[in-house]
């Protein structure tokens, strides 16, 4: 999905929460939207649905970017180095198929870039990287509810706890890119 001036990528990083809040604070960045991707059974899934781990589809974001401001390859080496990508379905407590770290192409050219930042990042990690590189086939976004969760909850438990620090990360490691 690529127009004359933006283009879209698709990940899962854990909770949709975590990555929704890291890239809301990304220069070039023009939209970040919560959703599902991934997943095998037909119609639009629900949270509910999707946390019995029974649907296949991932906790993902969806991030409309600038690629004149921001590149695809910049974008990638945001979210690999603000979750774990050594941990298989699964980031901190949060477990199951659907918090798994997932890159959802839309070309081929996103493909190769996401494939070539994985493996110049591996030697960065005690663990194999585990992130898997699917073809993007459908996005359903998350229900209201969980759209700028952090932006309306920042005192909440979860993002006190788990969200804060991966900003902290993010701005000690990518200060260069942000707003």
């Amino acid at each position: 999905m690529e127009t004359n001036t933006v283009q879209v990528a698709t990940f899962g990083g854990g909770c949709f929460w975590c990555t929704e809040a890291v890239f809301q604070e990304v220069k070039g960045v023009e939209k970040v939207v919560s959703g599902y991707s991934g997943g095998n059974v037909p119609g639009h899934p629900t949270y509910r649905e999707i946390c019995s781990g029974l649907t296949g589809h991932a906790e993902v974001i969806q991030v409309t970017f600038n690629p004149s401001v921001i590149s695809y390859k910049d974008i990638l080496m945001i979210f690999m180095t603000t979750h774990d990508p050594t941990t298989l379905n699964r980031q901190g407590a949060d477990v199951g198929t659907q918090y798994r770290s997932a890159i959802f192409y839309h070309s081929e050219e996103q493909k190769q870039v996401a494939e070539n930042v994985i493996e110049a990042l591996q030697e960065y990690y005690n663990n194999p990287i585990v992130t898997e590189i699917s073809l993007f086939e459908a996005f359903y976004e998350a229900e209201q509810e969980h759209q700028d969760f952090y932006k309306n909850n920042p005192d909440y438990g979860y993002c006190t706890f788990v969200i804060n620090p991966k900003l902290a990360k993010l701005k000690q490691m990518h200060a260069n890119k942000l707003k």
